[in-house]
């Protein structure tokens, strides 16, 4: 076994003894490369991933653009909701949400309680580079989706930056994103960990 394989297992093995089989969520914009990057952060630690809007996609079965279409984005919301709620009680997994979810205060709280957050920040550029090889995005189908683009972040980031981590999606490789992921993710737990283990210490002496 090489030594980045080495690391790569010790890392796994921290997240997973100190997150106990809580959730790890994705939050962030379209484009921002929740799928992507979860995808390859699930096979890292072994998890199943779970991408919310596909979930979402399946129960209605109809694609996010057509319930848009159908039935408005307040209901839309409402389903996505629900639809995340329930995958947040499924043990071990790396979900992927959309990019309106955690703009929900109460999914953002049950989010907190239940599972690690981290925000996948990307800049104008590199998401609507991103967002433009795509048509099935009904929020950017206006006369100007840049400058869409641009107002949904000016609302959306200081809300996602309440997520527990926060890694910087940029134009490098998928995996180094993930392995960005997995090294914020350690930093966080241990820190989080840190106190509980000075109390443990405390009380013991």
């Amino acid at each position: 076994m090489t030594r980045a394989s080495k690391a790569r297992d010790a890392d796994t093995e921290t997240i997973e003894a100190l997150l106990a089989g809580r959730p790890i969520v994705l939050v962030g914009m379209m484009g921002a490369g929740k799928t992507t990057v979860g995808r390859r952060l699930a096979q890292r630690l072994g998890r199943r991933f779970i991408d919310s809007d596909e979930e979402i996609e399946s129960a209605a079965g109809m694609s996010i653009e057509d319930l848009f279409k159908a039935h408005g984005e307040p209901e839309f919301r409402a389903g996505e909701a629900r639809v995340v709620s329930r995958l947040l009680r499924e043990p071990g997994v790396v979900l992927g949400t959309g990019g309106g979810a955690f703009m929900n205060a109460e999914t953002r709280a049950e989010i907190a309680r239940q599972a690690v957050s981290i925000w996948l920040k990307a800049d104008l550029d590199v998401l609507f580079a991103r967002v433009s090889r795509r048509s099935n995005r009904p929020l950017l189908k206006t006369a100007n989706p840049r400058e869409t683009l641009k107002g949904l972040m000016d609302t959306r980031y200081p809300v996602y930056a309440e997520a527990d981590v926060t890694v910087l999606s940029r134009e490098v490789s998928q995996d180094q994103v993930a392995a960005d992921v997995v090294a914020a993710l350690v930093a966080h737990l241990g820190a989080m960990a840190a106190p509980e283990r000075e109390k443990e210490t405390a009380h013991g002496g």
